[in-house]
């Protein structure tokens, strides 16, 4: 019996077929780490620094930023209501005031991180963290001066963490919105920083000690700092100045020598 004759063409298509196969290998390889990076809520530190910036229209879009917008988010969902909660529940007109500012700050910021989102096509958080419902929780529960501690030394210790993380994302982002965002939640959370501090009740030497000892926030679960026994001092926040600004530049002016 005569051995039949190569079907033409077969050992082509299979060397193509090889081909394109390893392509695709190849740049689903490339392209993992960023879309496994969305997967992993909470990635901070190096792995967030290193992780690979997505292009838009408005620069670069990197691991930190994303990070970024979804906590301006997430801290909307929990500090308003716990801004509700003060205006309520509040038994000083100092911490009804502070509450007041959280209101009137998450709104706005709420209403920033979400057309900012939708300008580069991310989805956010519709609900708060674990974490976050037990501080609401804690909230809810607690009447009285008790109330008033609790609330000003919650909301205290979760500005004070993410007073930092807005300085690093300005300091660092090539994006002009997360730039614009970055601006704004910097003069919201100082703004609710000193309220809440104007208040009497946050406990100083405890806030130190937690921030000291960890630089991300605490898992679900963990001790919040202890309020002092002395009476409150509310005291007036202080006006800083605002200075007027030059309208924004599209592009570097032109040096002498162009």
């Amino acid at each position: 019996m005569r051995p039949r004759p190569p079907v033409k063409g077969r050992g082509i298509f299979s060397g193509t077929g090889i081909i394109i196969s390893g392509l695709a290998a190849t740049f689903v390889a490339l392209a993992f780490p960023v879309w496994s990076y969305s997967d992993r809520p909470g990635t901070t530190g190096a792995d967030v620094l290193s992780a690979e910036a997505v292009l838009t229209q408005y620069g670069p879009l990197s691991a930190q930023d994303r990070d970024f917008i979804m906590k301006v988010r997430l801290a909307g969902l929990w500090e308003l209501p716990a801004g509700q909660l003060a205006e309520e529940k509040g038994t000083t007109p100092a911490v009804r005031t502070a509450g007041q500012h959280l209101v009137d700050g998450h709104t706005f910021l709420d209403r920033r991180v979400r057309d900012v989102a939708a300008k580069m096509n991310l989805g956010l958080p519709d609900e708060p963290t674990d974490q976050q419902k037990q501080w609401l929780a804690t909230l809810d529960a607690a009447q009285g001066e008790d109330f008033d501690r609790q609330f000003a030394n919650i909301v205290r210790l979760a500005h004070g963490r993410v007073f930092s993380l807005v300085a690093q994302v300005r300091a660092g982002t090539q994006n002009s919105l997360v730039r614009g965002l970055a601006d704004d939640a910097n003069t919201t959370v100082l703004d609710h920083i000193e309220v809440l501090e104007a208040t009497g009740y946050v406990d100083f030497a405890a806030l130190a000690r937690d921030l000291a000892a960890s630089a991300t926030p605490a898992p679900p679960g963990t001790d919040l700092p202890s309020a002092g026994t002395g009476s409150p001092v509310p005291v007036t926040p202080s006006a800083f100045p605002r200075y007027s600004l030059p309208p924004a530049a599209s592009s570097p002016p032109p040096s002498n020598g162009s």
